[in-house]
């Protein structure tokens, strides 16, 4: 340590020695935390010409050490190239269909005063849609009217299949709420329909599921829910399920889309009703597969160019030098700047970031700009009294500044309230400048006729160095540029690391096909199956998997996923062998038993306790693995507490740049930290999960904002957490073990430790007022009640004297 510190900065470089060209270099460090945990993951894009050439080579150089190198050949013999890419759906020269094509008076006021006509896409996909029952797969630009295209079909449900229900599943919250609140607002509040939020934060009871006509879901909570099919109704009634960004099939998220799909058509082939499936994405590269896979013919795919859009786009990429990202974010404010000047001065500007802390330092930058050009007020479109009333409503205080110079803030670190407040005046023109983190690109339709992506790169907590977006979030930022009913053009600037700006030239509008991430989690998912019952043998396992999108598209791209021949021979070895290792690493977790051989010669598979708890809870395997590893009779508060924060589900919780210095300073303080944390690991996520949660009980102040966004995300998984150790405990025995883990629930519900006085979990009750309360005998909560039962009058004249520090 004392010659290398705590981290060594490595150049990574990709060599072609044949045509002496280099393809691609990064700058990597390697932390000591990184070096003790032994191999790592590079990610990185390099392009491979035919004929294939022999081999490249990864070299890896230390930038403080002479002669400290490493050389990898990159061997290119065995590897199969996916097959070529048909060719996107050309978009016909069509009249426009008029609204009253729909046939309907009801549908037709929908639209009354939005539009006249259906755009050249929608008019293209119109029959399929409203006249068929056909799957479909929609691939279009953003902006091209996508969510109009899926109420047609829903209208066909509406006309044809009246007792069916429609499933609505949106990646994220936001997108979510969006969809919530439009059709709430308009086409359920018209036609008399009933509809559902399903997501973490709203779970509807057994009736409304059951009377909703439409059910809006995110991917998990659906999942949750099919899971158990065979016993709730309202799955098999199901006749729509609409995916929307259903090319994220390939992101982290992508492995429960898939699974929901491949149930819904387990479902249907089980009830034998028909369930129509309609995805919507942007423009796919491999539309084809995806579409084989979701049941969909020629009649239904529907798979247009990204440049095919509504309103033409122009778009500018323009690269920056330099090696570390801070000083080349902050290089990049005044031509973003410039770019505003030139593309966009009067019209509404959205600023993509990567980070919370980035959307402030550009705000403050762009302020900076416009007040050395004499124009602080340039981009304020109200009235001084109403921005002074706006800004007085305003809880955050980066928000209250900027807005002055009429730039807002959006992230996920501001409280509901600003961030509604936010849109509203940006979707209305009050202000003319959003700075927005990535995720509202997914979220609120916030138009604008100029986008600027500043960088495109973000930090991964878990891998600790910066990472590109996924060119599929690159489009969608993009596509926030020109929204149809408001622009005749739109324009997106975006700026990039100088030596990655070639790459986006060429792949910006020929996206990547998308591929499965499946088999990273398919323990997790056979063990929901097997709980369901659907899987009770190896054989069945086996069966589930040609259901999946992996499994199309390991023949069609076999070396992604490290398959090297594609005889059957090899392939049923493959995934054999996927399949049982998958199922080992449930027995050996304790979620299944696999038992003997059944007669057709395959391991029957049971589900255990452990098992089922996982799949109700929606938790994953490896967590169970450390109930069984940790968990045991007799403990206490503080045992439950150290077995909650080393769950896996913690793995993901973000350690940004210097918290683990924040983490220090909370971890010191005594008085609000009362169960002792590892200080070695203050970057480890579990640490910091551990500090916020006991924070959170003894109600002391977080350092920054993003900690507050960060300790709701904690304590949302951490009841159905604590709910599992809680039968784990049942099941085993354990009362001590169980009243513990049922204290520390209300402990995190009340966001007071079990050992506090139970007074202090009252509104407006200080540690002075309860000592004065329990000075005249109302020292805890049953006994406060029975008095104020007993003469509700003195209740109210003793108040005023506790309140006042007098006792009577």
């Amino acid at each position: 340590e004392r010659a290398h510190g705590q981290a060594l900065r490595w150049l990574i470089l990709v060599e072609d020695s044949a045509n002496e060209h280099i393809y691609h270099s990064e700058s990597w460090l390697l932390t000591k935390k990184m070096a003790r945990e032994g191999e790592q993951v590079l990610a990185f894009t390099i392009p491979i010409f035919e004929p294939l050439p022999s081999q490249y080579y990864v070299r890896a150089l230390s930038e403080d050490w002479l002669a400290a190198e490493e050389l990898l050949p990159l061997n290119f013999a065995g590897l199969i190239l996916p097959e070529r890419m048909p060719p996107n759906t050309e978009l016909l020269d069509l009249d426009p269909l008029p609204v009253s094509a729909l046939n309907n008076p009801d549908y037709e006021a929908m639209y009354a005063g939005k539009f006249t006509h259906f755009n050249p896409i929608q008019t293209q996909a119109f029959h399929t849609l409203y006249h068929t029952d056909e799957n479909v797969l929609l691939g279009a630009p953003t902006g091209s009217g996508k969510t109009i295209s899926a109420e047609l079909t829903m209208m066909r449900v509406f006309n044809e299949h009246p007792d069916s229900k429609i499933i609505y599943i949106a990646p994220l919250k936001a997108l979510v709420r969006e969809r919530v609140d439009d059709w709430g607002r308009g086409m359920c509040a018209r036609l008399g329909k009933s509809l559902v939020e399903l997501t973490g934060d709203y779970t509807p009871d057994l009736r409304a599921l059951l009377a909703a006509n439409i059910i809006i879901a995110t991917p998990e909570k659906w999942d949750g829910i099919s899971r158990n099919w065979q016993s709730r109704a309202y799955v098999k009634k199901v006749g729509l399920v609409i995916i929307d960004e259903i090319h994220l099939l390939g992101a982290d998220r992508g492995p429960i889309l898939e699974v929901i799909v491949s149930r819904m058509r387990y479902i249907a082939g089980q009830t034998d009703r028909h369930i129509r499936f309609v995805g919507l994405s942007t423009a796919l590269a491999n539309a084809q597969d995806l579409g084989a896979w979701l049941g969909i013919s020629s009649a239904g795919l529907f798979n247009f160019k990204p440049s095919v859009r509504p309103v033409p786009l122009e778009a500018h990429i323009q690269g920056f030098p330099g090696k570390f990202y801070c000083p080349r974010m902050a290089s990049m404010n005044k031509p973003a700047y410039a770019a505003i000047q030139m593309h966009s001065p009067l019209k509404p500007v959205l600023v993509f970031v990567s980070s919370r802390r980035q959307t402030r330092m550009t705000a403050l930058d762009l302020i900076t700009c416009a007040v050395g050009n004499d124009k602080p007020q340039q981009w304020v479109h109200m009235a001084e009294d109403e921005l002074e009333e706006v800004c007085a409503s305003v809880k955050d205080s980066a928000l209250k500044h900027t807005l002055q110079f009429g730039i807002g803030l959006h992230h996920a670190g501001l409280n509901d309230r600003d961030r509604t407040l936010v849109e509203t005046l940006f979707v209305e023109g009050a202000i003319q400048i959003l700075v927005a983190t990535s995720t509202l690109a997914w979220g609120v339709n916030t138009p604008a006729h100029l986008v600027i992506i500043k960088g495109t790169e973000y930090y991964d907590a878990p891998t600790k160095r910066y990472i590109d977006f996924p060119i599929t979030d690159v489009l969608q930022m993009m596509g926030r540029a020109g929204r149809p009913q408001y622009d005749r053009h739109g324009c997106a600037v975006i700026m990039v690391h100088e030596p990655k700006k070639q790459f986006y030239k060429r792949f910006l509008y020929e996206p990547f096909p998308v591929e499965s991430s499946l088999a990273n989690q398919l323990p997790d998912h056979l063990n929901a199956e097997v709980v369901s019952g659907t899987i009770t043998c190896v054989q069945d396992a086996m069966d589930y998997l040609t259901w999946t999108y992996f499994y199309r598209r390991l023949l069609q791209n076999p070396s992604y996923y490290d398959l090297h021949d594609t005889s059957p021979e090899a392939l049923s070895d493959y995934l054999s062998s996927l399949v049982r290792g998958s199922l080992e690493a449930l027995e050996s977790a304790g979620c299944i038993t696999l038992g003997g051989e059944d007669e057709e010669g395959g391991g029957m598979v049971e589900p255990t306790t452990a098992g089922r708890v996982a799949s109700f809870y929606y938790l994953r395997h490896t967590t169970m693995e450390v109930f069984a590893r940790n968990l045991g009779p007799d403990q206490q508060v503080p045992d439950i507490l150290q077995v909650l924060c080393a769950a896996p589900e913690y793995d993901e919780l973000p350690v940004r740049h210097n918290e683990d210095k924040l983490n220090n300073l909370i971890a010191r303080n005594t008085g609000a930290v009362r169960v002792q944390v590892d200080m070695r690991a203050l970057d480890d996520p579990h640490t910091k999960a551990s500090l916020l949660l006991q924070s959170h009980m003894s109600r002391a102040p977080l350092p920054i904002s993003d900690y507050i966004t960060d300790t709701k995300g904690v304590l949302d998984n951490s009841l159905r957490i604590l709910q599992a150790m809680v039968d784990v405990a049942a099941d085993s025995g354990w009362l001590e073990t169980a009243l513990s883990t049922i204290n520390l629930i209300q402990s995190l519900m009340q966001g007071r430790w079990i050992e506090d006085c139970s007074l202090l979990t009252l509104p407006h009750i200080t540690p002075e007022v309860a000592s004065a309360l329990a000075s005249i005998g109302c020292g805890c909560l049953p006994l406060l009640m029975e008095a104020v039962g007993a003469d509700p009058g003195r209740s109210n004249s003793s108040n005023g004297d506790v309140r006042g520090g007098r006792s009577t």
